[in-house]
């Protein structure tokens, strides 16, 4: 009796599991969420080149395969550090008397040989509504931003390839008080 017990346990069991991988295959395979391909034609992160800034100034290494597609690379993505970065902009930035506050944020890309370009360029005020900054003061950043010394090239399972990054810049009364990430 105690046998047949535990054999009918093991039965269920097994049969709950290929239940659930049957479930978890079916949505894999299905979907969950479709797509409508008509009104998302891109993914997640994709930067229109069409509208995108400095887009003429490279072609990617390979354009089927960019890293850190949807938070950027971050530290290592820097040439050098973050710090060195940090210390050449606010060095070269002027602020010809600008009064902007709020929040510019580029999102471009890196090719493997360390060249950004592809800048898309997103303005909102301090309370994140969008907004449009004194356009020399753009101009300046963005010019600052795209130095491919800034830039390294990235490796993945040791070959170069193209990778997204992003820099946002906290702006009060026209001056740099933070540079993120």
């Amino acid at each position: 009796m105690r046998v047949l017990k535990i054999i009918a346990k093991v039965i269920v069991g097994v049969l709950l599991l290929a239940i659930l991988l049957f479930i978890g295959l079916y949505f894999y395979s299905k979907q969950k969420f479709p797509v409508n391909q008509e009104k998302y034609p891109h993914y997640i992160g994709y930067i229109d080149q069409e509208r995108a800034q400095l887009n003429d100034v490279y072609t990617l290494c390979d354009g089927n395969r960019i890293l850190h597609v949807h938070h950027g690379a971050a530290e290592e993505g820097y040439a050098g550090s973050k710090k060195r970065f940090r210390d050449n902009i606010l060095a070269n930035y002027n602020n010809d008397g600008y009064t902007d506050s709020g929040y510019l944020n580029f999102r471009f890309l890196v090719t493997c040989l360390g060249k950004p370009g592809w800048f898309e360029t997103i303005q909102v005020d301090t309370n994140y509504k969008p907004t449009q900054f004194n356009p020399e003061m753009v101009s300046q950043l963005l010019e600052l931003t795209a130095l491919p010394e800034h830039w390294n090239s990235l490796n993945h399972q040791e070959e170069p390839l193209d990778y997204y990054m992003y820099v946002s810049y906290k702006i009060e009364n026209g001056t740099i008080a933070e540079i993120l990430p």
